[in-house]
């Protein structure tokens, strides 16, 4: 595939040139949207499972390479993209093993009087054709999230990354081909992304858009799908409540984990941290050791926790959030500080829920602190936002851990961890402006890649 303009790509910490790659045209797009509509499959699925334990083999092999890559293309530190590399090897490996699976069901025929002597079986199918977008902040992982499942079950796919960070993506593909798939099997293209979508709408053989972005363009896919499939990961706001009765070692450790870790730039990011009652002002004290015991700096140093956002741009916007939560009354007790893409993780108390800062999604390294009088008011203030991806509370009290598996409205309840808790198998997703309730992780993803086919046959 040619292409004559080419997409550059800088390093968010240095500014250096890290390499140009092709800006693939609509003519582009679409071509390689009909390659992959006319693949056939070639691989059995013993085939396509091996495939798999090979490129999870390779991500394993190669971390310190794919890490090092990661962090100059997305600012993020060493410690957070080399367990970006084993979660992506994770991914492969699930894969590999869900290929093998046999997911059909048997059903007999004579089980009513209106029945007959048959039996009926059941067949997993894949799509004709997969379109696949990505976000920045997870470069490779967020593209296996993607390309595996596809891979599993077979059905071909066609990818765009996110112009800010498409280095690891094509590494990535590169390493797919040298275990041995066909190339139209599994395309990345980069171009840009309002044409690319285009196209993808515009490709009657595709069947299932798979988008992890923002919610204006996820809405602006299942609104123009049409008698089509999307998987909408379009992000979160997500909640740590904690409880009066909670381990407040262990409640601010997760809080500094789950709000800096990667920057803050998760969808699963604990965005906000709700205290019940007394224990706020010991709670915040916690989390400001925390995040002042953080090493900030050169992504590319071993030791440090905190890398740069995306771009100075992304800080610029964060930093104006924090100055306007200040503005509407709430303390900034540490951080903030910013010199370019690069923020000092910021912790805020006393955060008015109304706030711009948590009244809306805020990517980036930010731990914002609301204190709320009871569990009622918490679950509340929870609740109070489009967004229903994930959470998690801090107790130990089985009550309180059964009304809010009940009460809270997200996709995922984590008890005594961090909202974004998972493995790469287990369902992943939300609802509201957080997605459409289909649920990604590998399973999920190879079950909406696919649909069932009954076939009966007689049983004299």
């Amino acid at each position: 595939m040619s292409a004559t303009a080419t997409l550059t790509v800088r390093s968010p910490h240095t500014g250096e040139l890290l390499g140009e790659v092709p800006l693939h045209s609509a003519a582009q797009v679409d071509a390689a949207l009909q390659r992959g509509a006319a693949a056939q499959e070639q691989l059995t699925r013993h085939a396509r499972s091996e495939l798999l334990f090979a490129v999870s083999r390779a991500l394993s092999e190669r971390e310190d390479e794919l890490a090092a890559l990661i962090t100059s293309e997305s600012g993020l530190c060493m410690k957070d993209t080399r367990h970006e590399v084993h979660r992506a090897a994770d991914v492969f490996r699930f894969a590999a093993i869900e290929a093998l699976r046999d997911d059909g069901e048997a059903f007999s025929g004579d089980v009513s009087a209106q029945g007959r002597n048959r039996r009926a079986h059941t067949l997993r199918v894949p799509v004709r054709l997969v379109g696949a977008i990505t976000p920045f902040n997870h470069p490779i992982n967020q593209v296996a999230h993607k390309l595996a499942p596809a891979i599993a079950v077979g059905a071909p796919i066609v990818l765009k990354p996110s112009e800010k960070v498409p280095l690891s993506a094509l590494r990535l593909l590169e390493l797919i081909r040298a275990a041995g798939l066909p190339e139209a099997a599994a395309q990345v293209i980069c171009g840009e992304p309002q044409q690319v979508l285009e196209r993808f709408l515009a490709q009657d053989a595709l069947e299932l858009i798979s988008f992890t972005g923002g919610v204006a363009v996820g809405k602006l896919i299942a609104a123009r799908l049409g008698y089509r499939r999307a998987v909408l990961e379009l992000g979160g706001n997500d909640p740590l409540i904690v409880l009066p009765d909670a381990d407040l070692e262990e409640a601010a450790a997760l809080a500094v984990s789950g709000a800096l870790r990667n920057s803050g730039q998760r969808c699963t990011a604990v965005k906000r941290i709700i205290a019940v009652g007394g224990i706020a002002d010991e709670l915040a004290q916690r989390i400001t050791a925390g995040a002042a015991a953080l090493r900030v700096g050169d992504p590319r140093d071993e030791q440090t926790d905190v890398g740069t956002v995306i771009d100075e741009r992304a800080a610029v916007e964060i930093e104006g959030r924090v100055k306007e939560a200040v503005a509407d009354g709430a303390r900034l007790l540490f951080g903030a500080q910013r010199d370019g893409a690069q923020l000092v993780p910021a912790v805020l108390d006393h955060v008015p829920p109304s706030t711009r800062l948590v009244a809306t999604e805020t990517f980036g390294p930010v731990a914002p602190i609301i204190r709320v009088a009871d569990l009622d008011e918490a679950i509340q203030v929870a609740n109070a936002t489009p967004y229903a991806l994930s959470s998690g509370v801090c107790t130990f009290d089985w009550r309180v851990i059964s009304r809010c598996v009940r009460e809270l409205r997200a996709g995922t309840v984590n008890i005594r961890e961090v909202p974004g808790w998972r493995t790469e198998l287990t369902p992943f997703g939300g609802i509201g402006d957080s997605g459409l309730g289909v649920k990604e992780g590998v399973r999920e993803a190879i079950r909406a890649m696919s649909f069932t086919k009954l076939y009966t046959l007689p049983w004299d």
